[in-house]
């Protein structure tokens, strides 16, 4: 509190005193108009009050300098609930009721100056009562706005998807389609459109659609394609609904609410496969099953498969070779040294067989070595502990083969494999948030989960993104 001097306060009690004492006296009369000065000298009493030496007197003088508190002080004297009275005479049977009365005002009187000049708002009771029902019908409001425009938003993004997928070209072909220079069939051909891959339509000249997808501009005949309102199913169909983490970690739920148990934990950047998208909340696949993620700390969006240029095949195509070459002269190495012994001395179990490569065979064999050992969050030690990828990862790293510590960075790896029917020992398969080593006879060998460590499951217990061959 911030006073405004020992003055102001002297003024304060003076008064506050002088209408205390007059309705003390029998006999008063002239109430309203009665000040310091009249009361206390009348009755023999000259106070002394600060540390000045001044009294009562003295500083009733100094306050009747102030015109405008002295009228402040007679209007409350003088003012009741029913309006002002000029005079008031107190008669003996009268007094104590008076008496009451007028020490009531004069405190009030008190606290209202002292508040005043001490710029001091009055304390107010905690309003400890129930929230008023008005409010709560309010907030209620305000929340269900607040839904009524995150639907009207999912409206508006729902229908701005549609209209993207009408713009679409899609391949609907057994292998791919060619995209050439100009609208012709003696054009040079400059990159491939797979079946299910994506352009974007720029226009339409005699049976050819010009397109743009990934690095490529050019031409594919129109009957091998669909745009239009016919893309629109298709694109449901043949693009992939991703939910790619934004955050360090994510918690996976087995509800759509922060209250429920956490089923798995996925790291930053990581691509989750949409099951289904709610309010506030989406559906995703993960090695521990379905669960639910907020919408917060995931971004959304639809991948394609998009056209490849010639030149970048051809670079792709050399880049698998030297990678290839590389790994297995890596692996003959290892596998020399080795001499077929195991390094943790377990038996190695061989589940390869039929078509393969011998060099797939001896990572599908080693990753083996293995089964048992503890799944660890973010891990990369075969035996204390790893995650999916950080088991791929340190696996293939045994064969000079450097792989990211990324499950969804796993399915650009080595070459594409068309299907599980097709796949080799040593092939990687991928999954939403996982990844394992294919083994041969339709298994996978994995760090599946903390329950259960690294296992031996069936390749399709789960939905299949993609395969990917390294060797």
């Amino acid at each position: 509190m911030v006073l405004r001097g020992k003055k102001a306060f002297n003024r304060i009690l003076a008064a506050s005193l002088s209408g205390i004492m007059a309705v003390s006296s029998f006999g008063v009369s002239a109430f309203a108009g009665t000040g310091t000065g009249t009361v206390l000298p009348s009755a023999g009493v000259d106070f002394v009050l600060s540390d000045e030496g001044k009294s009562v007197k003295d500083m009733q003088n100094e306050a009747d300098e102030s015109t405008s508190l002295k009228k402040v002080k007679e209007e409350q004297l003088a003012s009741v609930d029913d309006g002002k009275l000029s005079s008031v005479t107190i008669s003996p049977s009268a007094t104590a009721t008076a008496t009451s009365s007028a020490t009531s005002t004069a405190k009030t009187m008190l606290s209202s100056d002292l508040s005043e000049l001490l710029e001091v708002e009055p304390l107010e009771e905690e309003d400890k009562t129930e929230e008023p029902a008005e409010k709560k019908i309010a907030e209620t409001s305000i929340s269900n706005t607040d839904k009524t425009l995150n639907e009207k938003e999912r409206e508006l993004d729902a229908k701005k998807e549609e209209e993207e997928f009408r713009n679409l070209v899609i391949a609907d072909v057994h292998d791919y389609v060619n995209i050439r220079k100009e609208p012709s069939e003696d054009a040079e051909k400059i990159g491939k459109l797979y079946d299910n891959s994506v352009g974007e339509f720029i226009s339409e000249q005699n049976g050819w659609y010009e397109i743009r997808s990934g690095s490529v501009t050019g031409f594919v005949k129109a009957e091998y394609c669909v745009t239009g309102d016919a893309a629109i199913d298709m694109a449901r169909e043949v693009g992939e609904r991703i939910a790619k983490v934004d955050t360090t970690t994510l918690k996976v739920r087995g509800e759509a609410s922060t209250d429920s148990e956490v089923l798995g934990l996925v790291p930053d950047g990581e691509e989750l496969s949409v099951v289904e998208e709610l309010d506030g909340w989406v559906k995703v696949n993960i090695e521990e099953g379905d669960g639910y993620v907020s919408l917060d700390y995931v971004k959304l969006s639809t991948r394609f498969v998009k056209a490849e240029s010639k030149e970048e095949e051809e670079a792709r195509l050399a880049k698998e070779r030297r990678e290839r070459e590389a790994a297995i002269a890596a692996a003959n190495k290892v596998n020399a040294k080795k001499n077929g012994s195991s390094s943790s001395g377990k038996k190695q179990t061989v589940f390869a067989s039929g078509a393969g490569s011998e060099l797939g065979k001896s990572v599908a064999n080693y990753a083996l070595q293995f089964v048992g050992n503890p799944y660890v969050y973010g891990g990369t030690s075969l035996t204390n502990g790893a995650d999916c990828s950080g088991f791929v990862m340190s696996v293939y790293k045994n064969f000079g083969v450097s792989l990211p510590h990324s499950s969804s960075a796993d399915r650009s790896q080595g070459s594409a494999v068309g299907s599980i029917s097709d796949a080799q020992p040593g092939d990687i398969v991928c999954y939403s948030g996982h990844v394992a080593i294919y083994i041969g006879g339709g298994q996978i060998v994995h760090a599946s989960t903390k329950k259960t460590g690294i296992k031996v499951s069936n390749a399709t217990y789960r939905n299949i993104l993609a395969i990917r061959r390294i060797f």
